[in-house]
C-alpha cells in the first residue's frame, strides 16, 4: 500500500495542479518528490501566510515565549503546529546538511553553540523560511546550483518511472523544468548515471 501511495503521489506531482509547485520545491537540496508533496499538502496555499514567520509558527518551529512581570524569555520550539510538516522539514534538513555545502556550513556553525538536535531543528526552520520565499516569489533557490537542480529533476522522473505515462523523454522533462525556473540557459549539460545529458536541444 505504501508503494501504491507513493506511485499515485508521483503521478499527481506531474499533474497540471502540482507540477509547478513541486518543481519550485524539488530544486532545493534535501527535498525530493515525496517530501515536496507532503510539504505542499501540509502548507496548502502559500498565500495563507503573509510572512515567513507565520509559516514557521504554523509548523510549530517558532520559539516558545514566556512572559512574567517585566521579563520575557524564549525557549525551545513551540511544537504546536503541524507535526507532519515539522517532521518532514527535519528529514529534509538532515539531507540538506549532508549534500549541500551551504547548509552543511550553516549546520556546523550552529553545532558550535548548541546540541545537534537543536542545530538540525534550526536548519529546518531556516529551510522553511527559504521555502516560503521560493513559493511566494516563484524564484530559484539561491543555495543550490543548476547542475544539482537538473540532477534532482532527473531523479524525479527516473525514480518513479514517469516518462512513459507522460509520453516524454526524461531529458525533455528536465529541460522543461529548467525552463520553468528560467535557468536552462545557465547549464550546457549535466552528468547522471554515468552519462552526460545536453540541456541545449541543439547539442
Amino acid at each position: 500500500m505504501i508503494d501504491e501511495t507513493e506511485a499515485e503521489l508521483a503521478v499527481l506531482s506531474v499533474s497540471e495542479t502540482w507540477i509547478r509547485s513541486v518543481t519550485l520545491l524539488i530544486q532545493s537540496t534535501g527535498i525530493g518528490m515525496l517530501s515536496a508533496m507532503t510539504l505542499l499538502g501540509a502548507i496548502g496555499q502559500i498565500e495563507r501566510f503573509p510572512s515567513a514567520k507565520q509559516l514557521v509558527g504554523y509548523a510549530g518551529l517558532g520559539a516558545r515565549v514566556h512572559t512574567s512581570a517585566q521579563t520575557v524569555k524564549t525557549g525551545g520550539i513551540s511544537k504546536q503546529g503541524r507535526q507532519d510538516l515539522r517532521r518532514t522539514l527535519v528529514e529534509c534538513a538532515w539531507m540538506a546538511v549532508r549534500w549541500s555545502p551551504y547548509w552543511k556550513k550553516q549546520y556546523h556553525h550552529l553545532c558550535q553553540r548548541m546540541v545537534k538536535a537543536k542545530a538540525i531543528t534550526a536548519i529546518a526552520r531556516k529551510l522553511l523560511v527559504a521555502i516560503w520565499h521560493i513559493l511566494t516569489k516563484a524564484v530559484v533557490d539561491r543555495f543550490t546550483t543548476p547542475e544539482r537542480i537538473a540532477h534532482s529533476c532527473m531523479n524525479w522522473i527516473t525514480q518513479y518511472r514517469l516518462a512513459t505515462p507522460l509520453g516524454i523523454r526524461r531529458i525533455d522533462f528536465v529541460r522543461d523544468r529548467l525552463k520553468q525556473l528560467g535557468i536552462d540557459s545557465q547549464l550546457a549539460n549535466f552528468d547522471y548515471g554515468g552519462r552526460t545529458y545536453p540541456i541545449s536541444e541543439c547539442s
